[in-house]
């Protein structure tokens, strides 16, 4: 088994056929680079809507790839569409989450392989990466238990602010987060059209070469893409 590689790995996720690759040989003949986002997972205890990640992986071929998603702790993970294609020069989200947010796993740190194959069901491996994922404690074990502070706070038991300094941060609020969510729906807007534009090495396309963007340029708008996408779901 090549040194640092996963052990006792297998596919995570609904419907996974049982065992992996458990020491895989390394890809043989043309490598294909494993592009994924974020290079590693940080979970937190204290999400609200539990312990998720989003990891997105973009194909910068010309021909679809089949990927699929090992971990060397399955029993501690979900992972929705394990397995799959992603098509040309196209990105797909992995949603990963947590299903065993217990303090004994706190800090611990454990690794998910990404696997990309060519198409078919014998497909010859042509790219893998392994990124490494941990989970943290929260920050705030009152809040997250919903429990009160115990702690007594001198003053007035109760105290109610003018009417004017109630009601006019919330429509400020109101519209900075209206700005925030056009702004951040113009971006992705951006980002998905770099991403569908052709390469500049790319023949026989109608669009004018000056609409031709370079493979940087696709992975800038594809980090970018993957950003916006775990910011709407943290919040």
């Amino acid at each position: 088994m090549r040194r640092g590689a996963p052990q006792d790995q297998e596919l995570v996720g609904p419907g996974a056929p049982g065992r992996g690759s458990r020491g895989a040989p390394p890809p043989s003949g043309p490598v294909v680079p494993v592009l994924v986002f974020p290079p590693d997972l940080v979970f937190r205890a204290d999400q609200r809507s539990g312990p998720r990640q989003l990891l997105t992986l973009y194909n910068p071929t010309g021909a679809a790839l089949r990927f699929r998603v090992l971990c060397t702790a399955p029993a501690k993970y979900t992972v929705f569409d394990a397995e799959g294609y992603v098509k040309p020069q196209s990105c797909i989200d992995i949603v990963i989450r947590h299903v065993a947010p217990i303090p004994s796993h706190y800090d611990v740190q454990d690794r998910f392989r990404i696997e990309l194959s060519e198409e078919g069901a014998e497909g010859r491996v042509v790219g893998r990466k392994d990124i490494t994922s941990v989970l943290r404690a929260p920050a705030y074990p009152l809040e997250l238990q919903g429990l009160s502070d115990p702690t007594p706070h001198p003053g007035p038991s109760s105290w109610t602010a003018p009417p004017t300094a109630r009601h006019l941060p919330e429509k400020s609020h109101s519209q900075l987060a209206t700005s925030s969510f056009l702004l951040f729906l113009l971006t992705g807007i951006v980002s998905v059209a770099f991403l569908l534009l052709p390469l500049q090495e790319e023949l026989g396309s109608q669009l004018p070469q000056i609409l031709h963007v370079s493979l940087g340029q696709k992975l800038v708008a594809a980090y970018i893409l993957g950003l916006l996408t775990m910011v709407f779901l943290r919040t």
